[in-house]
């Protein structure tokens, strides 16, 4: 199994979703998160004057997926997600060992 984090820009998170709702994922999670890349020392051109220099507002997006199918979903995450411009994101693909909670 794998563990795919996307970490996004806001207004694309629902699109992705949507994208995924007829994948099989064993498991979604999604968290509103801030966080800067590459693009911190071009905040203040990008960003208004109570951005400059702070985090940014992303979307975090987690998903469980067999090793089978994360291939294909980080293709559709790639696809509603990449605008081509300085912070799209990133994508993490991590090994993932799920264990049942006891009972």
């Amino acid at each position: 199994m794998k563990q795919v984090v996307a970490i996004v820009k806001p207004y694309l998170a629902e699109r992705i979703l949507e994208s995924l709702r007829r994948a099989p994922l064993e498991a979604v999670v999604v968290r509103e998160v801030k966080g800067m890349g590459k693009q911190k020392s071009y905040l203040d051109q990008y960003a208004d004057s109570e951005y400059s220099l702070a985090f940014l507002p992303k979307v975090e997006i987690t998903l469980w997926v067999d090793d089978a199918r994360a291939e294909e979903v980080v293709r559709k995450v790639v696809e509603v997600a990449r605008t081509g411009r300085m912070g799209d994101g990133k994508i993490m693909i991590l090994p993932a060992n799920p264990v049942e909670m006891p009972v």
